[in-house]
């Protein structure tokens, strides 16, 4: 199985294609309908741009309503996000779960203080 780079998906990509990534990226989000209007290109090319997106993984494509439409929400594919934020040391943020956190409990002050550590 050969692997393929973002970076290397992304040198693939056109210039107007490269500006939509970026726009979703920038967004974190948006709706298909936005999104071709944002690039100043027609909808059938902006329908385009998003398929090859998709088809490169580097953009998530869901059904969605907006403004009483059926449209699509684009969003960044998970490997785009940066968790580092959520890192101290070697400790993810003990809010990233399903359960509530204490802000006095141990698991917090010792995420804390990792945090000042590394800085």
């Amino acid at each position: 199985m050969v692997t393929v780079s973002v970076s290397e998906l992304e040198a693939e990509l056109s210039e107007v294609e490269r500006a939509g990534l970026a726009l979703v990226r920038e967004t974190g989000g948006i709706h298909q309908s936005d999104f071709w209007k944002e690039l100043d290109v027609s909808s059938r090319k902006g329908s385009r741009i998003v398929e090859t997106l998709v088809e490169k993984e580097l953009v998530d494509r869901e059904d969605a309503v907006y403004d009483g439409h059926n449209t699509y929400f684009i969003t960044p594919t998970a490997r785009d996000l940066d968790f580092t934020l959520l890192m101290a040391g070697d400790m993810l943020s003990p809010f990233i779960g399903e359960e509530e956190v204490d802000p006095q409990s141990d698991a917090f002050s010792q995420w804390i203080m990792n945090l000042a550590y590394q800085g």
